[in-house]
């Protein structure tokens, strides 16, 4: 063998140019982009509700000369509560680790992003099970791959349902039960794959693109559907335990889609399908109650790199959101 060999003159050390890490992107993550934020000063708090029953009945009659006029008042519910609780989760970078760490490391950047991304998922786990769930609002439906009845439609990924005349169903019934048009749509990864190759949408599309080839995404869906919005559920979470197999799935599952009216912002007398109540009044915290701390523990010799967020996502108006579930086979 001849010598020196490549062992000898050369030993494998960490590019500084590059690292791999499999990071999900923080865009991946809907929670603030469906409902407003309400930012509050108190951790718990109440907050008032108008019985729409009262606001757009016909009551308003003619005039006799001499009389009085027809006169009534409305119910104003003062018994909505929200309570933030606070959420957190820290990484611990010890000094002889920092001091044995290699060029191509950022400890405290990683450390920032991780706790960062471990809070995102419980905010988006949460936000799913507030929102994105059977028995939550007014109108229920399920999709099934045949023969559907009542409060159910055919799955999308089916070449004969008809999304598109399913969610203009669901936008006239809340319209007309509450004078406000949806203009949210939120919807799963496999929700989404459905309706961009569902021969609804190509037939509808492909005619309007210089290329030929339909380019369908969510501007296109928006404008099918009349909303504003259409917001995709993108986010993963891994449910297996430390050291096992990972088991990653979309959270929320993907196969759902929560139609709603979400004002443009938060005020009083505005009403919504959610609000998300974020406790920015707690030392600073910013938009979400979210918080970034770096503080030292000198007595395991470490640096802790905390992230915290302090928020309630509450359902304010069951009658203005309309929920598919099973939505794809």
């Amino acid at each position: 063998m001849p010598l020196p060999t490549l062992g000898d003159v050369h030993v494998n050390r960490p590019l500084t140019s590059i690292s791999i890490a499999m990071i999900q992107s923080e865009t991946n993550f809907v929670a603030p982009d469906v409902f407003p934020i309400v930012p509050v000063q108190k951790r718990t708090d109440s907050y008032w509700s108008y019985d729409s029953a009262y606001w757009n009945s016909d009551e308003a009659d003619e005039r006799a000369p001499g009389t009085e006029s027809r006169g009534n008042g409305y119910a104003v519910d003062a018994s909505n509560t929200y309570a933030c609780r606070v959420y957190a989760f820290h990484k611990d970078v010890d000094d002889q680790t920092r001091a044995n760490a290699d060029d191509p490391l950022n400890l405290d950047s990683e450390a920032t992003r991780y706790t960062t991304l471990k809070c995102l998922i419980k905010r988006e786990g949460l936000f799913a099970a507030a929102y994105m769930a059977q028995s939550i609002w007014t109108r229920d439906y399920a999709g099934v791959s045949a023969t559907p009845g009542a409060n159910q439609v055919l799955q999308w990924n089916d070449e004969n349902s008809t999304p598109i005349q399913d969610v203009w169903a669901a936008k006239a019934s809340i319209l007309e039960l509450t004078g406000f048009e949806p203009n949210v749509l939120c919807m799963g990864y496999h929700v989404y794959s459905a309706l961009v190759n569902h021969p609804d949408f190509v037939d509808r599309v492909k005619y309007g693109q210089t290329s030929g080839v339909a380019m369908i995404d969510t501007s296109e869906i928006a404008q099918l559907f009349k909303v504003s919005k259409v917001v995709i559920m993108r986010a993963i979470k891994n449910s297996a335990k430390e050291g096992a197999t990972a088991s990653t799935a979309f959270i929320g599952g993907g196969k759902s889609a929560l139609l709603a009216y979400a004002p443009p912002s938060p005020g009083l007398m505005t009403p919504s399908g959610g609000y998300i109540f974020s406790w920015t009044g707690y030392l600073g915290a910013g938009a979400f109650g979210n918080r970034m701390k770096r503080f030292r523990k000198e007595d395991i010799e470490s640096d802790r790199i905390e992230c915290q967020m302090a928020f309630d996502m509450k359902k304010i108006a069951a009658d203005l959101g309309a929920f598919w579930r099973t939505l794809v086979a």
